[in-house]
């Protein structure tokens, strides 16, 4: 549709939203001012998990604002953007500008913790008793690992192919031992309960062996855990990055 400039017009909404996408990952990125919309989008797909899941529509509707605004026509739109393009355009802009944060989102604020004295027998009766399968370990109010289910079956697995004796083993060891132990600490982060859900997908993306997100007040390790992801949420992750 051709006409003049309409501030509610598809056309204007576009290049607003175009505008908030340049400015917010330039912000985050600290990229130059010279650099191009299209390399910011390059580069910013290496770092940003919403923006590696629309990369090609995000170069793509980069040409189409060029071509609204790239006119011999002074005042005159001459391409209106299709409702459903501009409505998707719209939305990336807001998950890049405004992300939804994890915590209220989508962290379980249910975080059972124990401290690092705790028999490795009484663990495994809290992880079959109320199903939890990561509990932060805390010892003197600081975080020393997280008991996860699979690492603690592999950690039984270790003991019977040894020959030792299981029930003494359980019994008499504490949970605090054998993470002081584990060589393999990359399956747990520690984050602020400022990360978006954006971040978390992008920390289980760059970390294959990473199946534990915990959320202190501000990511250090002689913080409380007030929240915990796994996993296992990242399909209600991106469901609710869909539905943003």
């Amino acid at each position: 549709m051709i006409g003049k400039n309409d501030d509610n017009s598809n056309a204007m909404r576009f290049i607003t939203a175009y505008n908030t996408i340049d400015n917010a990952l330039r912000s985050i990125y600290n990229f130059k001012r010279s650099m191009s919309y299209s390399d910011i989008i390059r580069r910013s797909a290496s770092l940003n998990y919403v923006v590696r899941k629309y990369e090609d529509k995000l170069i793509d509707y980069g040409r189409l604002r060029n071509a609204i605004v790239h006119s011999s026509y002074e005042d005159v739109i001459i391409a209106e953007p299709h409702i459903d393009v501009l409505e998707e355009f719209e939305k990336i802009a807001n998950l890049l500008s405004t992300p939804p944060k994890a915590l209220p989102a989508i962290a379980s604020r249910d975080v059972k913790m124990l401290d690092s004295s705790t028999p490795i027998a009484d663990v495994y009766k809290l992880i079959y008793q109320k199903g939890y399968k990561n509990i932060p370990i805390y010892n003197d109010n600081a975080l020393i690992g997280v008991a996860n289910a699979g690492k603690m079956a592999e950690i039984i697995g270790r003991v019977i192919a040894c020959g030792e004796d299981l029930d003494s083993f359980v019994n008499n060891t504490n949970i605090g031992e054998v993470l002081m132990e584990a060589v393999d600490d990359n399956y747990y982060v520690i984050v602020s309960s400022q990360i978006t859900i954006e971040q978390v997908m992008e920390l289980f993306n760059s970390n294959r062996k990473l199946l534990v997100v915990l959320i202190t007040p501000n990511g250090v390790l002689t913080e409380k855990a007030i929240g915990i992801i796994t996993v296992g949420d990242v399909v209600d992750m991106n469901r609710i990055l869909d539905l943003y």
